[in-house]
């Protein structure tokens, strides 16, 4: 059973409506032939409970997580899905209902009572965002301390990963694919704030590398890494720890954007953990990094940038179920370099594109050709409906469209036997309004033209982000 936002409903907006069936094991009609070397399986977690008490959250961000599996098999695609098993839905789901801590979700300002806390992770434990494996664990994150470990295959919860040493952190860590690590940074808040660059390995705890020092730390949702370097990207979107300890507002709405500040990159060495480069520019806002690499001196970092963080007020439930226009990003270049003062910014392409992706295995933290990403059509489209492929080198572009058709972040598997950049597929889960179903894409890399899609039984609910797992 689904919930829509309304009866008369039939664009973008089905996306944003809560998900209460969950399936298992179902098999889907496929259109179109599956590579033969297509097997493993897609899986993606998604905000799909936007109402866990009987009243709507406040932004799409705070949406209970649920994980939404397609298995490529002998050339068939079976589909489950299956919401998180966490504290945080346990409380929301409760009797009495509970508020949780959430992005834009203060649980002080319950409809029950409001009570003073001491500072604590503000998300919590609802790992709504991103998706990783690190050995043989298959982890849910968000940008709280502890990741949530599920089974791959029947999508069960089964607790709680090591906490980040830090009160916040990001849910798109970097994998060391030499050493078996995954790399990520948390924001450690308090009387002396810091940012922590740190590793963990399989079954152990994670290992602070470097730490630098801020008085007023920055929301960021991701970082960028090469082979020598991890650089963050702060942007004047800042908060004062004291006002999240005393929790006057939410995570997010304690931040404050002083775009006088300018936006600063933390250039920091894998080896020794030391702030080796810090550079200057402008005040802009980004959610994703695309990617990052060393040449002639310079790091070069691409990201989806934005003017201002207006992107954040915009992914509240309130406009986006009344359909209102979201910001477009801009896929920027900027060039910082590594034995002077100087630092430059480009645009790579005219082509809005956000959820960027890359041929991650083959060219992260390298030199690379093609992003991938979700974009817009025209500028009548109010919400992702088109997929982007950017040549990064002469900015030209292909696209994905289908009249009626929203899709979400474009996942990509690589072909086996290859090292051709484009060689594989991209995987996208689409909002069919026409048909009232989303159903699951497959593009070839290269052409961007389909190769299969198969029906889910139901909408499901727009999500961020996900992994090819083979």
């Amino acid at each position: 059973m689904t919930h829509a936002t309304s009866g008369t409903d039939t664009d973008h907006r089905l996306g944003f409506q809560s998900l209460t069936e969950e399936v298992s094991a179902r098999p889907l009609t496929v259109e179109g032939t599956l590579p033969d070397w297509l097997s493993g399986s897609l899986i993606r977690v998604t905000p799909a409970g936007l109402e866990p008490t009987g009243l709507p959250v406040r932004h799409w961000f705070d949406g209970m997580a649920m994980l939404n599996a397609f298995f490529f098999d002998a050339g068939g695609v079976t589909y489950a899905n299956r919401y998180l098993d966490t504290d945080a839905r346990r409380s929301a789901e409760g009797t009495p209902p509970r508020m949780y801590g959430g992005f834009a979700t203060d649980p002080c300002r319950s409809i029950f009572r409001r009570v003073t806390t001491t500072f604590s992770p503000p998300p919590g434990d609802n790992t709504n965002v991103n998706l990783v494996r690190l050995g043989d664990e298959y982890l849910a994150m968000t940008e709280s301390q502890a990741p949530v470990i599920f089974d791959s295959r029947t999508l069960e919860t089964r607790g709680h990963g090591p906490s980040a040493p830090g009160q916040t952190t990001t849910a798109h860590p970097h994998a060391d694919f030499a050493r078996n690590l995954l790399l990520n940074h948390a924001a450690a808040m308090g009387p002396r704030s810091s940012y922590r660059i740190f590793s963990r390995a399989p079954g152990e705890q994670p290992r602070i590398l470097g730490e630098i020092p801020v008085k007023e730390p920055g929301y960021m949702h991701s970082f960028a890494l090469t082979e020598r370097y991890v650089v963050l990207v702060e942007f004047p979107l800042l908060v004062n720890p004291l006002d999240l300890a005393v929790r006057r507002r939410s995570f997010i709405e304690s931040f404050r954007w002083l775009p006088e500040r300018g936006t600063r990159f933390l250039v920091v060495e894998r080896e020794s953990g030391r702030l080796v480069r810090e550079a200057s520019t402008d005040a802009f806002f980004a959610f994703h990094h695309v990617n990052a690499f060393e040449r002639d001196g310079e790091l070069v970092v691409d990201l989806c940038a934005y003017a201002d963080p207006t992107i954040i007020d915009a992914l509240y439930l309130e406009p986006l179920r009344a359909g209102r226009r979201v910001p477009r990003s801009t896929l920027c270049r900027f060039r910082v370099s590594l034995d002077r003062d100087q630092m430059s910014r480009e645009e790579v392409s005219s082509e809005p594109v956000e959820l960027p992706r890359i041929a991650y295995g083959r060219r992260n933290g390298s030199p690379y050709q093609f992003a991938y990403g979700a974009g817009f059509h025209d500028s009548a489209s109010l919400w992702f409906d088109q997929l982007v492929k950017v040549d990064t080198v002469d900015g030209s572009h292909h696209t994905w469209h289908e009249e009626g058709c929203y899709p979400g972040e474009p996942v990509f598997g690589s072909a086996p036997g290859t090292d051709a950049e484009d060689a594989g597929v991209l995987l996208s889960v689409v909002l069919d309004s026409r048909q009232g179903a989303s159903f699951l894409l497959v593009l070839d890399a290269a052409s961007m033209t389909e190769v299969a899609r198969a029906r889910a039984p139901h909408v499901i609910t727009f999500g961020f982000h996900g992994q090819y797992f083979r």
